[in-house]
């Protein structure tokens, strides 16, 4: 679905060089779900793979040990951690039959600090790692895991620290770009052309879509990738109109975010002959967040995914009642955490935490719908696919219930 919230985030600000793009701009908040992944650090430094496994003796408490950002040099970060752990006691309380003994553990956000407590934590007797949150940390966290023989449930969405013994949470751009291409080809969209900024993160979201696309039975239209400043985006707008024509395109899938350069390419299309639902535009992140975002004219007819809102809605709710204020975006990922583990102890297997029971293929329900860990440890989750119409989001396909339906 959508990328969680970066370090190095990509700046647009280049994109608000004249006044009129400038308040344009200003009155799109931060994406709450945007494009960059959480930063990782060397993959050479991925654990070896092949999950690790250790026993459990299920009627006693499950030490979990919870690493969470506290004490980052970022203000942000104080805040994230609070909902997480929050949402994860939340999550041990709503658990029946099961005795979970969580034990939380301050990152300070730094991947050596990860490092360090997840030792300190494996010393303490943990039996399973919920955290960290950003990449690199969860690279560390995975390494120091492994050697003690632990698996780690991370809350990052960013593939390249995922297997071996890491296993990530976050929604992945894979995810959301198959969701969204086999909806499309479902409907009649098999010939897609994918638009692109010129950045490490959307060219991720790139690849994702482009192999998405070839797996899912639909077509490679073209693939247009544009410089990300005002003048880039300008630039590129006919162009990228013309290729569309010129290959019959009858999907245009973007990566850029509300945020960031969709306004301004879903507005410049349409001036240019490219529009939908003739040339279905799709979108990798949520087209709903701000609540703004759902004003913008070239967004209607357009297509994206999200979680079940119902769960989602029910979850911020019960967050609000018991803490008073909203859940931070990610602090559902906590709460899915405790939700496996909670289901795998209840099972009773001495093996609740091993490779081969945490990626069980029924997988799991959590606060934003069934989600399941894979074998390369990223994740599936069950997303509903909608549509902006008179600046309303309407659901057209809902997320499905199990594994077994359509969806997947």
């Amino acid at each position: 679905m959508f990328a969680l919230l970066s370090r190095a985030r990509m700046s647009l600000a280049r994109l608000a060089s004249s006044r009129s793009v400038s308040a344009r701009m200003g009155r799109r908040a931060a994406l709450v779900l945007a494009l960059p992944l959480l930063a990782a650090c060397d993959p050479s430094m991925m654990p070896a793979s092949g999950g690790a496994s250790g026993t459990v003796d299920t009627t006693k408490p499950v030490q979990v040990a919870l690493l969470v950002p506290y004490g980052s040099a970022q203000a942000a970060d104080e805040a994230l951690a609070k909902s997480i752990e929050n949402a994860a006691r939340l999550a041990i309380r709503d658990l029946a039959g099961v005795q979970i003994d969580l034990r939380v553990y301050n990152t300070g956000g730094q991947p050596e600090r990860a490092n360090a407590v997840t030792v300190q934590a494996a010393n303490e007797g943990a039996q399973i790692i919920l955290g960290p949150v950003y990449g690199g940390s969860a690279k560390l966290a995975g390494i120091a895991a492994a050697n003690a023989g632990l698996n780690v449930l991370s809350l990052s969405n960013n593939p390249s620290v995922a297997g071996g013994n890491v296993f990530i949470l976050g929604p992945t751009f894979e995810n959301t770009a198959n969701r969204l291409v086999r909806f499309g080809v479902s409907k009649g969209k098999r010939n897609v052309m994918v638009v692109s900024g010129q950045g490490p993160a959307e060219a991720a979201g790139r690849t994702a879509i482009i192999q998405a696309i070839g797996g899912n039975g639909a077509t490679l239209a073209g693939d247009q990738t544009f410089e990300l400043s005002q003048n880039g985006v300008t630039a590129a707008i006919p162009r990228i109109a013309a290729a569309a024509k010129s290959a019959g395109a009858d999907a245009v899938f973007f990566t850029s975010g509300t945020d960031g350069a969709l306004p301004f390419l879903a507005d410049g299309l349409p001036q240019n002959g490219i529009s939908s639902p003739a040339q279905q535009f799709m979108g990798l992140t949520r087209w709903d967040i701000p609540a703004t975002a759902t004003a913008e004219p070239g967004l209607q007819n357009g297509w994206f995914a999200l979680p079940d809102q119902r769960l989602a809605n029910n979850f911020a709710g019960r967050y609000s009642a018991a803490y008073g204020s909203a859940p931070h975006p990610l602090a559902g990922l906590a709460y899915d955490g405790i939700a496996a583990i909670g289901a795998l102890v209840k099972t009773g297997n001495p093996n609740a935490f091993s490779a081969q029971a945490l990626t069980r293929s029924s997988g799991f329900v959590g606060v934003n719908g069934i989600f399941r860990l894979m074998a390369d440890g990223t994740n599936q989750r069950g997303l509903a696919i909608a549509t902006i119409q008179n600046n309303q989001v309407i659901e057209i396909d809902p997320a499905p219930r199990s594994f077994g339906g359509a969806g997947f």
